[in-house]
C-alpha cells in the first residue's frame, strides 16, 4: 500500500477484521468492511469534486461517525482535514474556513442554518453525505501519503484572541497512538464511549484513532448527556470513556451514581484541566480507575500519563512523559527546575505539531532551541519524574509580591461538598497589586463568607479569594475549556 498514513486504516481493519464492529452509532452497528466502502466511496467523491493532495475538506457536525468517514476519505487521497467546532457562530466559523480555505464542506443538517449564514466560502457545500457517498465508486485507491505530509488542521479554542490552526502530520497521529497504546492496555474487544465531541483533538485521537487501530468498537454519542451515557455503559459494557471534568463532575453526581452497573468500566480518562484531586477520589472510592493525562492540541494530545497501576499512589498527578515523548520543566531563562520547583512545561518529540496553518510567526514563537514546543502551563516534577501540573502561565497572577495558581485554589474549593465547579481569576487591588476573585457554581446553598472560612486554614492567607460571585454556570468553549477572559471581564461585585 502507497499510503503510510491515516488514510489506510479503514482498508488495513478491513483486511484484518472485516467483520468486526467498528462504530456504534443510535443503535447501528457499521462494521470496519463497512468502514473501508463507505470511506472509498467518499474519497472517489471527493476526488471527483477537484480533492487532492494538500488540499483541506472541512466537516461541521455534532458527533456522527461520517466525520470519522470523512476524515479517512480525506486522507485517503493526501489531502488536509479541517473538523469544525458546531457550536460557534457563522462569523467564527466564516473566520476558520477563510483561513484555511477548503475545497469541500461536508456539514450535517443540524448545522444547515449557520452554513446559510456564511459569506464568501468558496468551498462546496454538502449537506447530505449519505446521499452523496451512495454514487461514489467502491475502486480501490491508493494514493502515496508520506508520514510527514499534513493530516489535520485543528483550530484552537480561541480563549484569546483569534483561533490559530494548529497542524497534525500523519507521523504526528501515528506516534500518538503508539503512546496511547503503550501507557493504556487498549484490547481488540475494547468498546470505547466517544462523549467528548470528535472536532477535539482528545476524543479524536486519544480514543477514538488507538481504538480504530486495535480493531476494537467506539460507541459514539451525538453529544454529551449524562443518563444516555450511563445507558449505553450497561447497554454496551463499555470498557474506556474520556472526559473532562465538568463531564466526570456531572456523571458522578447523578442520581444514578450509586446504583448503577459499571462493573464493564476498566479504565476511565481525563485531560485538557487539571482534574481536582477530590473528584478522582470520588471515583475511586467507586472502586474506578482513573488516570489523569496531559496534553495540548499541538502535541496530538499526548504529553504525559498516568498509568492505571499508579493512579491510586499518585493521585492528582499527571503523570509521566510518554514513552516516545520528551518534557522538561524549565525557568524563564530556559534552565531546567529543581524537584518541586514550578517552570514553564516543554514537550518534544515525534508527536509535536510542526506548526500553524499559514502563520509563520505563531510558529517562531511557539519554539525555543531544539525542537522544544512552549505550552504556557506551569507544572512541576516531583522527585519520582511526575509532572503535577499548577496552572497555565497567563493565568498566574501576583499578590503582594507572590504567585498564585488559580487551579490550586480551585482545587481547595471543589473539597467543599457544596461546590460543583470553580474558576478563581486575578483582578486588580490597590494595596496588594492584584487579589483573587471566585467564580462558583454550587450545589447547595451556601455564603462567599463561608466559602472563605473553609479556605481558611487550607490555604495561605493571600491565596484565599477576596471576592466570591455565586453563579449558575461558567463560560467555556466548545471543548469545555474555561474562558477565564471572559470572566474577568466581569464587573466587580462587592466581596460576599
Amino acid at each position: 500500500m502507497e499510503n503510510a498514513g491515516v488514510g489506510g486504516w479503514p482498508a488495513r481493519r478491513a483486511q484484518m477484521t472485516p467483520d468486526r464492529t467498528a462504530f456504534v452509532f443510535e443503535g447501528r452497528a457499521v462494521t470496519y468492511a463497512e468502514v473501508h466502502e463507505r470511506t472509498t466511496k467518499l474519497a472517489a467523491r471527493l476526488r471527483a469534486a477537484g480533492v487532492g493532495a494538500g488540499d483541506r475538506v472541512a466537516y461541521l457536525g455534532p458527533n456522527h461517525p461520517a466525520l470519522a468517514e470523512t476524515m479517512f476519505a480525506t486522507h485517503l487521497l493526501g489531502a488536509i482535514f479541517v473538523p469544525l467546532n458546531f457550536r460557534l457562530t457563522a462569523p467564527e466559523i466564516g473566520y476558520m474556513l477563510d483561513d484555511c480555505g477548503p475545497a469541500v464542506l461536508i456539514h450535517a443538517p443540524e448545522c444547515a442554518e449557520v452554513v446559510r449564514a456564511l459569506s464568501g466560502t468558496t468551498a462546496l457545500l454538502v449537506p447530505d453525505v449519505e446521499s452523496w457517498l451512495a454514487e461514489g465508486d467502491s475502486a480501490p485507491i491508493d494514493v502515496r501519503v508520506g508520514l510527514d505530509d499534513l493530516a489535520l488542521i485543528l483550530y484552537t479554542s480561541g480563549t484569546t484572541g483569534r483561533p490559530k490552526g494548529a497542524l497534525l502530520s500523519h507521523a504526528n497521529l501515528v506516534w500518538n497512538t503508539f503512546n496511547m497504546l503503550i501507557g493504556v492496555d487498549v484490547t481488540s474487544d475494547e468498546m470505547t464511549l466517544i462523549s467528548a465531541p470528535l472536532f477535539h483533538v482528545a476524543a479524536l485521537n486519544q480514543t477514538l484513532l488507538p481504538t480504530f487501530a486495535k480493531g476494537g468498537c467506539s460507541v459514539i454519542m451525538p453529544s454529551w448527556d449524562v443518563d444516555a451515557c450511563y445507558e449505553l455503559i450497561e447497554k454496551h459494557r463499555i470498557t474506556w470513556m474520556f472526559g473532562v471534568t465538568t463531564m466526570f463532575a456531572a456523571f458522578a453526581r447523578s442520581p444514578r451514581w450509586a446504583t448503577a452497573d459499571l462493573s464493564s468500566l476498566r479504565n476511565l480518562m481525563s485531560g485538557g484541566a487539571p482534574i481536582p484531586a477530590a473528584l478522582i477520589r470520588v471515583y475511586q472510592e467507586r472502586g474506578l480507575v482513573f488516570c489523569q493525562g496531559y496534553g495540548l492540541t499541538e502535541t496530538a494530545p499526548g504529553a504525559t500519563f498516568l498509568e492505571a497501576g499508579q493512579s491510586v499512589r499518585k493521585v492528582g498527578s499527571a503523570g509521566v512523559p510518554v514513552f516516545f515523548t520528551n518534557v522538561r520543566v524549565v525557568r524563564p531563562d530556559l534552565t531546567g527546575t529543581a524537584v518541586g520547583e514550578p517552570g514553564e512545561v516543554l514537550v518534544q518529540g515525534p508527536n509535536v505539531t510542526p506548526g500553524y496553518w499559514q502563520n509563520p510567526e505563531a510558529t517562531e514563537a511557539a519554539f525555543v532551541a531544539g525542537g522544544w514546543l512552549r505550552t504556557g502551563d506551569i507544572g512541576a516534577f516531583d522527585d519520582e519524574g511526575h509532572l503535577h501540573l499548577v496552572d497555565r502561565v497567563k493565568d498566574m497572577y501576583i499578590s503582594g509580591g507572590e504567585n498564585v495558581y488559580p487551579a490550586e485554589v480551585e482545587g481547595v474549593l471543589f473539597e467543599h461538598p457544596a461546590v460543583a465547579e470553580a474558576a478563581v481569576v486575578g483582578v486588580p487591588d490597590v494595596t496588594w497589586g492584584e487579589v483573587g476573585r471566585a467564580f462558583v457554581v454550587c450545589r447547595a446553598a451556601v455564603t462567599g463568607e463561608e466559602l472563605r472560612e473553609f479556605l481558611d486554614g487550607r490555604l495561605a492567607r493571600y491565596k484565599i479569594p477576596r471576592y466570591f460571585d455565586l453563579v449558575d454556570d461558567l463560560p467555556r468553549t466548545g471543548s469545555g475549556k474555561l474562558q477565564k477572559a471572559a470572566l474577568r471581564g466581569r464587573p466587580l461585585n462587592r466581596p460576599g
